[in-house]
């Protein structure tokens, strides 16, 4: 395939470096228009968890998003690069069944715990940034979540259309809210890039994938991965439901680290908001989203169970990930961010 003279991306993000053979395939096809290189072996031996296999199916998964800049937006469904994104999809979602052999099958035992708050389990960053992280963490915390953030809420549409009745009225009624009830200021990712400015950092959408290590990416692909198969919309419902019940505790610590750092107003009310936006969003998901899908189609409750269970474990490495790079008191990110002016 050739680049189109009218179909090519001019404003999306920049392509970032390969970190392996896969992802080192997808950027070279994306730069130059050709079929993606690699080899089986390259298949067989990529570690599901790693950096090489995340950002290949970042890369991958993100044309279906704004694209990047210079690539023809035709390569959305390119073939070979399709066949691609299917392999590696089929590698991370086999570690994920196999990371969780004994997950839930049920809705009642998957959210039960989500339910009670822990008191400040070892992998929590939220926990951690409340009472002792410092401004350079949140800001690189930020940096972070900005890549799911940006594109908040927009995964989640892709279920929609797979919905039907009361569930699909009710999923709509919470992405309208996400979007901002008709009031562009007001839809959640532009409230979390004027965030990003209130901490100094680059608003633009993708700038930190260079900075986001395997275990970012991977909480990011989880979305992706569920959100564009129909056969796993009930995964989709259940990593929605989850983050939704999780949000209003998590928010809150971290609207009091913003507080206590002086992080900013437009910082600090990214998360207020979503104390309260989300504490209704919760009722609706798990009451009318979930509980209308199951009437619809009982024989998706362990696939709703699974997606909420492989969120949870994704979440908890990504929080361990940076839990132990602050310990260590060293960036949480592969490359530090420039200091801040007030530091």
């Amino acid at each position: 395939m050739t680049p189109s003279s009218t179909s090519v991306t001019e404003s999306g993000p920049h392509l970032v470096a390969a970190r392996g053979d896969l992802s080192g395939a997808v950027e070279r096809a994306l730069r130059t228009g050709r079929p993606p290189a690699y080899t089986e072996a390259s298949l067989r031996r990529a570690d599901p968890w790693g950096e090489d296999l995340q950002l290949a199916l970042y890369l991958l998964y993100e044309l279906h998003y704004r694209g990047f800049e210079g690539v023809d937006d035709d390569r959305e469904w390119d073939p070979d690069l399709l066949r691609l994104r299917r392999d590696s999809e089929n590698l991370f979602l086999h570690a994920l069944r196999t990371a969780l052999p004994d997950a839930p099958r049920s809705v009642e035992e998957a959210f039960a715990p989500l339910l009670v708050e822990q008191a400040n389990p070892a992998d929590s960053a939220s926990h951690y940034l409340e009472t002792e992280g410092e401004l350079w963490q949140l800001r690189e915390y930020t940096a972070l979540r900005s890549l799911y953030h940006l594109k908040e809420a927009d995964p989640h549409a892709w279920v929609i259309p797979r919905l039907t009745g009361r569930a699909k009225a009710a999923m709509v009624a919470v992405e309208y809210d996400e979007f901002g009830a008709g009031h562009p200021a007001r839809i959640h990712a532009q409230l979390f890039a004027d965030l990003m400015t209130d901490l100094d950092l680059d608003p633009a959408y993708g700038h930190y994938l260079d900075h986001a290590p395997a275990p970012l990416l991977a909480t990011v692909n989880l979305m992706s991965l569920f959100g564009l198969h129909r056969a796993l919309r009930g995964a989709l419902v259940g990593h929605f439901a989850c983050v939704e019940v999780t949000s209003p505790p998590g928010s809150r610590r971290l609207a009091q680290a913003m507080r206590r750092c002086g992080a900013g107003p437009a910082a600090e009310h990214f998360y207020a908001e979503h104390v309260e936006a989300d504490a209704v969003h919760e009722q609706v998901v798990r009451r009318e989203v979930i509980g209308g899908l199951l009437a619809d189609e009982p024989s998706l409750e362990p696939d709703i169970a699974f997606g909420s269970a492989a969120t949870v474990l994704l979440e908890n490495k990504f929080g361990a990930h940076v839990r132990t790079a602050w310990s260590a008191g060293r960036s949480a990110l592969r490359s530090p961010l420039p200091p801040h002016p007030r530091s």
